[in-house]
Formats: C-alpha cells, structure tokens, sequence
C-alpha cells in the first residue's frame, strides 16, 4: 500500500480504517481454483469505481493446470506497471506461500488458507500473518457436496472485507457473472461471498479504504488487450474474420465470434491457419477489410499467403499475439520476439505495416488504425500485441462510439476505367474495386501471386517488375513520412534514453519517473509504428548520450535485440544498446533500472 495514508483511529474493538492511494494484490494458487476470477473481479470493480487498474497472470500451459498467480494493482491515481511488490499475498496452498512470499514487501500481509498452509516462523517477523480456514469454511457456508468449490469468492469477501471495498458492486459482478448459469451457482456463489466478507479478521490491526479517485466523474470501460483488439477491429470496421485457435490469439477469436454477428459480421473457424489467411484474404478482395491472426508459430504458416497479399497489394489485419519461441516454446509466458517475422518474414521484397499497441486502450484504438492503414493503403497490417496486454485488464475512459466507429462497406458505383496498379498513382497507392463493379470500358482486372502490369495481368517484363516492387516500397514510405513522432516521456535532451515498444510502455516510464525523482538523467520514448519507422528518432537520440532498447526478446548472437537492432541498421548509432530478457516475465521496474545502471557502470560511473 501507499505510505501516503490517513489512519481512522479505531472505536471499541474495531480496526482503525486506513486510507490508501493504491495496492498490490497477489494472488497464488492453481488454475483450476478460478484466482483469474477474483482478478477479474478486483480489477472490474476498480474499473466502475473510476479507479485505474492493471493486472498480470501467469497460468501453466498444460490441459492438467498448475500453480498459477493473478496480481492485480489497483490505484486512485495513475497505474502504469503491475506493481514491483505486492502489500498483500493471498495464498491457497504452501507451494502458493513459499514460493511468492519474496515477491511481497517487507510488513506486507500474508492473507492464507490455513487449511493447507503452515507459516514458516522465520517469515512471521517479517510479513503480518493471518490464516483463515478458507477451504473448511467455504463447504460449511454453501454444503459438503459442493467440497471446497466456492472458496475463491469466500476468498473475494475477506478481501473486499479487508479493503471496505464496494459489496453492492461486487455482488452486482457476481451476478453477472453467474446469472446465466443454474440458480443454485448463482446462490452458492453469493453465499460464499458474504460468508467471506462476514468472517472475522481480529488479527488485521486495520482495514483499508482507497483514497477518492482522482479521476472522479470519468465514464469508464473495464477489459483486457484482447477483448479491447477484438472491439476495436469491429469499429474500424471489420466485418469478416477467419482464425485457428492458438494461444494467446484464441480469446480474440472467440469474441469476434461471438460479437461479429450482432453487427451482421461472420467469423469462421477453419480448419488451419494456411485456410484462415487465405479466406480472410479473399473477403478482403470482396470489398471489405478482413481480419485474421494468430501467435508466433501461426504466423510462420501465413507467411506465404501474407506474401500474396503484399503482392496482390490486398488490404488486410493480421493479430500476432506474441508468445516465447521458438516452435510451441512456452505458450502462455510473455515474450517480444516476433517482431523480425512481423517486418521481415516471408520470401521476396515484400513490404508491410507493422504497428504495435502499448497497453489495453492502446490495442482498442491501434486496431481502428490498422484497419484505415489496410485501407488507405491497400496493404497487410501486422497488430504485434503479446501475451502480456492480451492477458492484463486495464480500465480506461469509454470511446466516443459515434465519433470513431467506421462503415466501410464496398461502394459498387460504375467506372470508366480502372488498373488497380496505376504506376502514376500518387505515392504508388493501389485501389481495388469490389467484385461486381461495373467497368464500363470492359476491361476488368484480375489478381494474383503473379507479378502484373496496370491491370493486374501476370507479366515477367524487368521493367514493370522493378516499377510495380517500386511502387509497393514507395506507399509505406510515404505512409512513414505521415506517421507522427513519438513523444519524449521526460525532457527532450540529458544522458539516458530509454526506448521501448509493446507492453513495455508501462514500467519503462515508471522507471524514468522513479530515477528522476531520485535526481538522475533519465527520459523515454515509445515507438508504437515499426515498419515503417516513424520521422525524427534520430533527431531524438542524438539528444542523449545513452540509448538503451528495452525489450523482451534475446539479445542475439551481435548483443542486440530486435528493436535495437533494427535501429542500429536504421540509423548507423553505435549508442543504441539493448536491455533483453527472455524469463517469460513482465520487466519489473527495478528490473530496469538494475540493468541501466550496471550498463553505465561499466563505462560511465554516474547518471
């Protein structure tokens, strides 16, 4: 919790209530408990309190489950990272206890089933202690037969009990999240919760209460990256999708599925990843942008037919939801290393738009992006999210639907004429008609994998191939030209640079802020544009001394990960280093300023 509190003194036997800016939640036990349910639960109450809110989770990716933790960081202010420690550990089991106590602060709380649990005497002088028997009482409040199913909504009511949290609203979540089902799981879910909530904790010396929200008054919506791509896709303007499940891609899948159709949209299931590209890619030449995507290893299959696209110049969204690799690697661990597949994968010179979300809201409004870019653009677009964003839940102000949400349905007027390969196109951008089109001069183009001339016919001729690889390279430079320059998170000139993309965003400016206010050199930027690269960054860097490139990805075989590298061939800067990881992990903002100051003490002494 946050030093800055206000303590109610206690009345009678009552804790005093304490007031906090914010608090780190984690909660350890196995997948099959439902702890991502309590997260879940948390973070939407923060969301309809008007309180900021980020989460991370971690779960096993075998069909038998495992130890897995959902932390949750709940704030009146703004909350940037998932927090570097928790205040509170709620652990199931002692595997739960032993194995994430050192990620909790020091005084911080142990909240634990002692039904299964047997503190460690060494622990207890160091971390505040309480034990409830949260699994015996969970089947004495809702029946044997139910056993100890249940025990994680009593958990969420001695965690609302001892954080005052709102009751009304959370049983209003509970509702919704099990009205659809049987009564009786509705009512045992509600009878686990008060009985949590009503449990006694004499041992809490105080409960605690969030300070009122600094962002009072401000209509928010609750979701994680990859419902907030899968909304975002639909009001740019998506009405099509094709898929094959994959992990962490599927839960975008599975809400387009389920959302598409209410805006008279389809998706569909194929059977491989090779199908779903290529359907999506003919509904795209039907006249409307497609979707499609996958993770790491699904990208590898669409590679050809992405080729064809970017041949056949054809609009279209792809979702790489990134995952460690390579080959199945680590299915539900985080990881930034698909970006060189994303710039550069396939064969041939085949240019495409790669544009990466920083956070939750980000993935919402990049996908609205993307879909314009795909467009404007006649031209794939890789979304690079990861398992990180996919996974977290954010809280952020509601859109303006009716300012953003975009009807990009095929206009089917005649034409004189039209050679979708027109070489004195400005900027070399390519425009098809929609099948169906009247031509009135008879002459219809066609499509294909083919090199072409004007009209789309296949050709071999080496002039009309150096023009049409011309022209496809020409249209993403002159997008590059348009793309605005990021913003520098600190002053524009001083010793350090942090530079990060992806899910990084987050600790990276706490960390500038964390170091600023401990007197040091420090600012950032976050570069959300790819491929192509956007104007100006190296007007940027050479106001620094340092460039350090934060990513999660492996440093390589030269000591460069694949930001930093392609920065390096971009701008011949011999300062722009790389800080990498590949722990599966989330950087944690000490993380990075570790790795900061061990790269600048071995050359430079301070910051």
């Amino acid at each position: 919790m946050s030093e800055a509190t206000i303590t109610v003194p206690s009345v009678g036997h009552s804790p005093g209530i304490s007031r906090i800016s914010e608090a780190v939640i984690r909660i350890a036990g196995n997948s099959q408990d439902g702890i991502q349910a309590i997260g879940g639960f948390l973070a939407r109450l923060a969301g309809r309190s008007e309180q900021d809110v980020m989460t991370f989770m971690t779960i096993p990716s075998t069909i038998s489950g495992g130890p897995s933790i959902f932390q949750v960081r709940i704030g009146s202010g703004e909350v940037l990272s998932a927090g570097d420690e928790a205040d509170v550990l709620l652990a199931f089991y002692q595997h739960s206890y032993e194995n994430h106590i050192n990620s909790v602060r020091k005084s911080g709380i142990i909240l634990y089933d002692s039904d299964h649990v047997e503190p460690k005497p060494e622990w207890e002088q160091e971390y505040r202690h309480i034990g409830v028997p949260i699994s015996s009482r969970t089947v004495e409040a809702i029946g044997g037969t139910a056993k100890d199913k249940g025990k994680n909504i009593f958990a969420l009511g001695l965690v609302a009990r001892m954080f005052d949290l709102n009751v009304p609203k959370l049983t209003q979540l509970i509702s919704e999240r099990f009205g659809g089902k049987d009564a009786s799981v509705l009512n045992n879910a509600l009878t686990a919760f008060h009985a949590g909530y009503g449990h006694s904790l004499e041992n809490v010396l105080e409960t605690f209460r969030f300070a009122e929200s600094e962002k009072k008054g401000r209509q928010q919506v609750v979701l994680s990256g990859n419902e907030a791509l899968a909304y975002g896709l639909i009001a740019g303007g998506v009405r099509f999708g094709a898929g094959y499940p994959i992990t962490p891609w599927s839960d975008v899948m599975e809400s387009l599925r389920r959302e598409l159709p209410k805006y008279g949209g389809t998706f569909v299931q194929c059977e491989d990843e090779i199908a779903s590209i290529s359907m999506a890619l003919g509904a795209s030449y039907g006249g409307r942008v497609a979707v499609t995507g996958s993770s790491g290893p699904g990208i590898s299959l669409k590679a050809e037919a992405l080729g064809w696209a970017v041949m056949a110049e054809m609009p279209l969204v792809i979702c790489d939801i990134q995952r460690g690799g390579p080959s199945t690697g680590m299915p539900t661990n985080v990881e930034q290393s698909d970006l060189n597949i994303a710039v550069f994968g396939g064969h041939g010179d085949a240019p495409r738009v790669v544009i990466a979300p920083a956070s939750v809201e980000d993935c919402f409004y990049t996908a609205i992006e993307a879909v314009k870019i795909a467009r404007e653009y006649s031209v794939p677009v890789l979304i690079l999210s990861d398992q990180a964003i996919a996974t977290r839940i954010e809280a952020f102000e509601e859109p303006d639907f009716e300012k953003i949400c975009r009807d990009v349905s095929p206009d089917f007027s005649p034409v004189t004429d039209h050679k979708p390969y027109d070489l004195s196109a400005p900027d070399g951008v390519t425009h098809h008609i929609a099948p169906g089109t009247r031509v009135n001069s008879g002459k219809y183009p066609i499509v294909t994998g083919l090199e072409h001339d004007e009209h789309g016919h296949p050709t071999a001729t080496p002039k009309l191939h150096m023009q049409m690889t011309a022209k496809r390279r020409k249209k993403l430079q002159a997008l590059g030209a348009r793309l605005p320059t990021p913003r520098v998170h600190g002053p524009a000139e001083g010793n350090v640079l942090l530079v990060g993309w992806g899910s990084t965003q987050g600790p990276i400016r706490e960390a500038v802020d964390r170091a600023r206010a401990a007197g040091d050199s420090v600012s950032s930027i976050h570069i959300k544009h790819i491929n192509p690269l956007p104007p100006g960054l190296e007007n940027i860097f050479a106001g620094f001394n340092h460039v350090f490139v934060v990513e999660l990805n492996d440093e390589s075989i030269y000591g460069h990960g694949q930001l930093a590298g392609l920065l390096r061939a971009r701008y011949c800067d011999p300062k722009i280093r790389s800080i990498t990881k590949t722990d599966g992990l989330t950087f944690k903002v000490k993380e990075i300023l570790e790795r900061v100051k061990a790269h600048l003490e071995s050359g430079v002494k301070t910051i």
